[in-house]
Parts: structure tokens; sequence; C-alpha cells
């Protein structure tokens, strides 16, 4: 598919224009899969649960969940996706219409990385990562994917005391700007996550992941980027992950706007979490299925026309089932928030003084097995 155009995420709306898009635009539920939770592996305290899959084993799974709703998967370079196994996912696509949406640079797992990828302040190090994401720019633009994700999970800290921290911040945002002119024109979408593994991660939280955007675009300078920039799309995107939001302690509805106000949002990762806690990759649902719905109103509001990336963990639940359950939790979700009164909604937040309690009595009711059982809703003139 390639570039997508994202700028018309940060158009502004009137009230009345923004109940009418409400209306006539709805969600595409495209959804995707990262492979790497095809065959979890184990955590720190346990074995792994499952067997380990090769990534034939992993796409045959992928190809059965095609007439599901499946439509992409996302993988690393080079453990997952390489240049010897890339025909895979080619015949993937051929076979089923699944595409390969994403190849991730893998900069965090390997022990070379251990004090950081591009933010390493030792220099080799640094140069190998800066060379491992051109050449999973290179493969991107080799395979059509949308978007290269980066996550910064191992660039970060425990013991802050005497870090030049300005400096770490900008080994990695000069890195990522190096990457993206030796293979130009290909968009990096960040994954902002405020902890873990590492105590404290770079650009975490979805305004320092903003920033970051504007940092690395602002070094830009192969042609086709500058002309890109001119243009008003968005190179550095970003990948706001919903485990990742929550655990900053984040409010997910606010952090998916923010990004969309930029015209930033390339790509949307889902989950379950409680706010704070260890990175749980619950099924998407299982805990608060309101702030879901919230934040898939927020997408729909800003007219979002990306994919929904299913990210989750399913240590004890078999992955063709978690992935089935997470495609109909937001297959659901969106039915209910397609049904709603957008324009007394609408109203009710624009005149808060008029609709007091108005919300939270209707949503109540919404989501009510049995709303003919509850008193009737107080009626709302939207005049």
């Amino acid at each position: 598919m390639g570039f997508v155009d994202l700028r018309e995420q940060a158009r502004r709306r009137s009230p009345e224009e923004l109940v009418e898009h409400l209306k006539s635009f709805e969600l595409e539920l495209k959804f995707s899969a990262g492979v790497w939770f095809f065959s979890p592996g184990g955590g720190r305290f346990h074995e792994r649960y499952t067997p380990d899959l090769s990534i034939e084993a992993r796409l045959e799974i992928a190809a059965e969940l095609a007439d599901y709703g499946l439509r992409a998967v996302e993988a690393h370079y080079p453990n997952e996706v390489d240049e010897d196994n890339l025909h895979l996912y080619k015949k993937l696509e051929e076979e089923t219409g699944i595409r390969l949406i994403t190849i991730v640079p893998n900069l965090f797992y390997e022990a070379k990385f251990e004090f950081g990828s591009l933010s390493s302040p030792i220099p080799e190090v640094r140069r190998e990562a800066v060379e491992r994401v051109k050449r999973t720019l290179e493969l991107n633009k080799e395979a059509g994917t949308d978007f290269a994700i980066v996550w910064p999970g191992i660039d970060g800290y425990e013991n802050l005391f005497g870090m030049d921290l300005v400096a770490a911040r900008d080994r990695f945002a000069e890195g990522l700007a190096e990457a993206m002119d030796a293979v130009p024109a290909v968009r990096v979408a960040v994954e902002p996550k405020p902890y873990e593994p590492r105590g404290r991660i770079l650009y975490g939280t979805t305004a320092e992941g903003l920033l970051l955007a504007q940092k690395v675009e602002g070094m830009l300078r192969a042609e086709e980027n500058v002309r890109l920039l001119k243009e008003g799309h968005a190179l550095m995107a970003m990948n706001p992950e919903v485990g990742h939001v929550l655990m900053g302690y984040e409010d997910l509805p606010y952090a998916f706007s923010l990004v969309m106000e930029y015209g930033r949002l390339a790509h949307t990762h889902w989950n379950s979490q409680p706010l704070g806690n260890y990175d749980q990759d619950l099924d998407v649902g299982v805990i608060s299925p309101e702030a879901t719905e919230a934040a898939l109103y927020v997408l729909k509001m800003y007219g979002y026309r990306g994919y929904f990336g299913i990210d989750i963990n399913p240590e004890r639940i078999p992955v063709k089932q978690a992935l089935k359950n997470c495609m109909d939790a937001l297959r659901a979700a969106n039915d209910r928030i397609n049904s709603l009164d957008h324009e007394r909604i609408i109203y009710s937040t624009m005149h808060p003084d008029r609709a007091r309690g108005w919300l939270e009595a209707y949503l109540i009711r919404i989501r009510a097995l049995r709303p003919e059982n509850l008193p009737q809703l107080p009626e709302l003139e939207a005049t």
C-alpha cells in the first residue's frame, strides 16, 4: 500500500460538522496482529507454556484467520522477517490477502543493546542500531508496508544520577533521522512505553512521542523527505498501544485525540491493561471495556482510517481464540458507538450547563442489557 495520507486527521470541525461526520463516517475494522505473540515465550518467573513455533507455522495460523477478519501481520527484523523469509509473507498475501503491514527493527532483545540501541553511549553499538534501522526501512520499502514501528524498549535507565539525558535523547533522535534520510519516504511510527524492560524508557509517553516526532522531522534533509514535509505529511508518526498508554496513567481517548490533532496516528495497538502495573497485554475488553468504546469514539470523531493492531500475550488461551475474542470485542464496541445519538452527545458536551448528568444517564441505558427496566431517560432538546 505504501505511504498513507494522514493529514485529514488534523481537520477541525464545528459542532454541526462534527455531528454530520459522526453520522456518515464509520471505522473500518481492519485487523492486524503481531506474529511475536503467536508463540508466547516464558517470562521472568515461569517457563513457556506453549511450544516455540516456526515462522511458517505462525503464518499458517494467520492464514486460518483470514475469513474471520485478519487483514495484516506485523513482524520484527531480523528475528521474525528477514531477507531469506520475506517470500513467506508475500506468499501469505497472495494466497489469503493478509498483508505484511510493518517491519519493526528489533532494537531491544540482543545482549549488545544492554545499554541502549539508538541512544547508546557506546559508539559501535549505536552504529549497529542505526544500520539496523536503515536496513529495516529498506525492507519496508521493498515489501510495500505502510510504516515502520520503532519501539525504544531498551533505551532508558534505572539509576539516572549523572546521566546526560539530553544527550541520550539527542542520540536517539539523530539516529532515527540519519536512517530515515538514508531511506526516504518511509514513515516511522514510534510506540511510546513508560517503563519495562527499563525502569524508565526514553520518549515513554504520548506527549514525549509527539516531541520526538517534531524533533526528528526537524533534522531530516533528504530531498524527498523535505518535499513530503512541506506538503504537510507526517514522516514521524505514532503507534500508541492501549496497554502502554494506561501504564503511564494516561487517559486513553485523550492520548489518541492528541496524536490525531497533529495528523500523526499511523497505527494503533489494542489490548487491555489496568492503570499502571506491568505490561499485561490482556485481550481487548477484558478490563475497562468502556475505555475501549470511548477510544473508538475518538477515532470515529477524527476520521481514523488505519488498522487495528492486536498486541496481546495469550499465554493461557490458544492464539486463534484470543485473536477472535479481540476482534469480536472491537466489533461489538464499534457497533455500540455507531448506534449512539451523536447529535445529542455532541450537544451535551458543548452545552454541559444545559445537560447536567444527561450523558452519563444515556450511556448507562445504552450499556444496559434491558434498558426498558430503567426509568425513562429525561428528554434533551438538542437545539
